[in-house]
């Protein structure tokens, strides 16, 4: 059956009309929303980047992320479920993965029999992923994992996760390399982050997880050995893609909420959408909003143009850098957005009874995750004055 988008934005509507309840009242009670999963299992939204082959949608990129604008509307913690499960979860495996890995697990996790997670940053390994110290060894038809995993996206809910590390005799020197590891296995241990331990997002699931002597079929390795971080990076173009779509929603949903509430709220005899300063605000956010729309719809074109070339390298680089520009953008103009929102509120805004706050707190966290503002700007700094000047090699 051909993709449908307009059928996908039907059903992912119907999602977020139905998982808003339960996520206000989550983040009242600061706990996890244990709705989102059965509800986008409900509505078939848990294989929207996966193709229909390995009982996905077949989604194409546009449309992928205009999904995940929405989703991004209901919040940030929402929205990041489907970045982990979908954005670095399905999608090295479905990129990288043998046919064999790919029906092993691509179809549970379209069904929603299996969620999925991606483990690269380490407590001692973030913006540098060569720093970390997980490693494997072969023996016989299998690896043996070893490491600790930190601040991971869906990491104590998760049924399988995506994890690097380095060969065991090449720490730091050698080539990463990259699996897909059951968290049943034996010595695979993880301890999710309590929702206070967060300064936001109570009600998406941050975890940590240990390895020790995990047993790992040599079938689900990704790729061949060492290649592990083209793998990362090139998961990475997708989740900094689907975390500057759900950062657009953040925009919409708060630029939303300040027009209701400015029209509603009487102070000095009138509206405060009468306020020429309070209109300064929605101006801002409304640029905020149609400027990085515009850098998430040309981002989105350029992936699915590559992902229709596969070998073409001046393609991919091209995406790359469209991602980590409309990422840094969308995130900062988020953070503006709900600050801006906050403001509007007055005293309400400064409260997680209300929407902008909630924003304000959990978007701040889309500026390290998926690549960090600095990082960020130096990559789109190099690609300006030349490879040859990067500030790392």
């Amino acid at each position: 059956m051909a993709f449908d988008p307009a059928k996908l934005a039907e059903d992912t509507e119907a999602f977020c009309q139905e998982v808003r309840p339960a996520e206000e009242l989550a983040y009242v009670e600061r706990k996890f929303n244990d709705q989102v999963v059965p509800l986008a299992k409900k509505y078939n939204l848990l294989g929207m980047n996966v193709h229909t082959a390995y009982g996905g949608r077949g989604a194409d990129a546009v449309s992928y992320f205009k999904a995940l604008t929405r989703i991004g509307r209901e919040g940030t913690t929402v929205r990041t479920f489907f970045s982990g499960h979908l954005s670095i979860g399905a999608y090295p495996i479905q990129t990288w993965g043998s046919e064999q890995l790919k029906r092993k697990y691509l179809p549970a996790a379209s069904r929603g029999d299996k969620v999925l997670a991606f483990g690269l940053t380490e407590p001692d390994a973030g913006s540098n992923p060569r720093e970390m110290t997980t490693t494997f060894e072969k023996k016989g038809d299998a690896y043996i994992l070893n490491g600790v995993k930190y601040l991971i996206s869906n990491g104590g809910i998760a049924h399988a996760v995506i994890a690097f590390g380095y060969p065991a005799d090449a720490v730091g020197t050698g080539r990463i390399s990259a699996f897909v590891v059951d968290t049943d296995a034996k010595g695979f241990e993880a301890e999710s982050f309590a929702a206070n331990a967060k300064m936001g997002m109570p009600t998406s699931n941050t975890a940590m997880f240990e390895m020790h002597d995990v047993i790992v079929p040599a079938e689900n390795l990704l790729g061949t050995e060492g290649d592990g971080f083209r793998v990362a990076l090139g998961t990475l173009v997708s989740g900094r893609l689907s975390v500057a779509a759900g950062c657009l929603g953040v925009i919409e949903d708060c630029l939303a909420e300040v027009i209701e509430y400015a029209k509603m709220r009487k102070q000095h005899g009138k509206e405060i959408a009468r306020h020429q300063l309070v209109q300064d605000h929605i101006a801002h956010i409304e640029m905020d909003r149609v400027a990085s729309e515009s850098m998430v719809l040309r981002a989105s074109e350029m992936k699915d143009r590559s992902a229709a070339a596969p070998g073409d390298k001046d393609l991919a680089r091209q995406a790359d850098l469209l991602a980590a520009q409309a990422k840094f953008f969308a995130t900062n103009a988020a953070w503006d957005a709900a600050d801006r929102a906050v403001q509007v509120f007055g005293g309400r805004g400064w409260s997680t009874l209300y929407r902008p706050g909630r924003h304000l707190t959990d978007v701040r966290v889309c500026r390290i995750y998926e690549g960090t503002d600095e990082i960020l700007k130096l990559k789109i700094a190099a690609a300006v004055l030349g490879k040859e000047w990067e500030a790392f090699k």
